[in-house]
């Protein structure tokens, strides 16, 4: 076994994996899994910057995972950083600060490279299961970009377009620096028409519709499965490898985009960083259900942090 720790940080959250690996059966057991909404890239669509406020919600987070790092006795930590620090102008004003707090230099990775961890991490466990059909199209639909990746054992294609939960909510239904509650249907339309002009461009390079097995990552897809199953408090365990219908995500798509700040805040299993973008990161992925035709979404816990975890293991 090898203790490895792996930080995914993204476009609304980061995330922390400390983990006992053992490449040779494939198991990965879990020491401490956590993650923290620090919304880094808040105005970053619109200013093409990293906020002074949100680099300081990500270091505070950052100092947090440092001492549960040196507590457990990780020997290897990666940190990978995702599509807000890809697109900031000062990134390395983040950079320093992650290497002064964690001793690594967070790695801006691109897109694909994004892709393969999270295809690495939500199938390794789903490998000789005779219930899911291959190739899987893993979707990671995250604050500022969505990855679409197809394989079967190995990636075949991948490509990361940026249409996310945050980038959407900020870009079509923020007005007057507020989110509308609910929004309108010109509101809703036009952030649809982002998000089927990335599919148009996602399905370029990823044959989408080849895949027999839609695999959904991030909390997007975590919530909505926690919504269909009525679950008063967020359930890792009942989420994981949990299936959500088609019709099922179009309904619930539909009551978060009617709903207001507090009707989504009192939804028992939603965190309270998620009230003000669940309505885009929905939409995400029902249309990704309607191009493909999928009349099921697999949710997964294990993702892109798990595929860091995995790459130094």
């Amino acid at each position: 076994m090898t203790r490895v720790a792996a930080v995914d940080c993204g476009t609304n959250s980061i995330r922390l994996l400390v983990a006992d690996a053992d490449p040779e059966t494939g198991e990965l057991v879990d020491l401490d899994r956590r993650m923290t909404i620090v919304r880094l890239g808040q105005g970053v669509d619109r200013t093409g910057r990293l906020a002074p406020e949100a680099l300081e919600r990500t270091f505070a987070a950052c100092r947090e995972y440092a001492a549960a790092v040196k507590e457990l006795g990780a020997q290897r930590l990666r940190f990978v950083a995702t599509s807000a620090s890809r697109d900031a102008e000062n990134r390395e004003e983040f950079v320093r600060g992650v290497l002064d707090i964690l001793g690594v230099e967070p790695e801006v990775i691109t897109g694909d490279q994004e892709a393969e961890f999270s295809f690495t991490g939500a199938t390794k466990e789903l490998t000789g299961r005779d219930d899911l059909a291959r190739p899987y199209l893993v979707v990671d639909i995250g604050g500022g970009s969505t990855e679409f990746v197809v394989g079967d054992d190995r990636v075949r294609a991948a490509r990361s377009v940026d249409v996310g939960c945050v980038r959407m909510t900020e870009r079509h239904l923020v007005v007057d620096g507020k989110v509308t509650d609910p929004p309108s249907e010109e509101q809703i339309a036009a952030m649809r028409a982002d998000i089927e002009a990335a599919l148009d461009l996602a399905e370029r390079t990823v044959p989408l519709r080849e895949a027999r097995t839609l695999v959904g990552l991030a909390g997007s897809v975590t919530t909505v499965s926690a919504i269909a199953q009525r679950l008063p408090a967020y359930d890792s365990a009942a989420i994981h490898h949990s299936r959500v219908s088609h019709d099922e995500v179009r309904a619930i798509t539909g009551r978060l985009l009617r709903s207001t700040h507090a009707e989504r805040a009192a939804i028992g299993a939603m965190h309270p960083g998620r009230v003000d973008v669940i309505g885009a990161g929905a939409l995400v992925l029902l249309a990704i259900m309607e191009r493909t035709g999928a009349q099921e979404v697999v949710v997964s816990e294990h993702d892109i942090l798990d595929g860091i975890a995995w790459s130094v293991a």
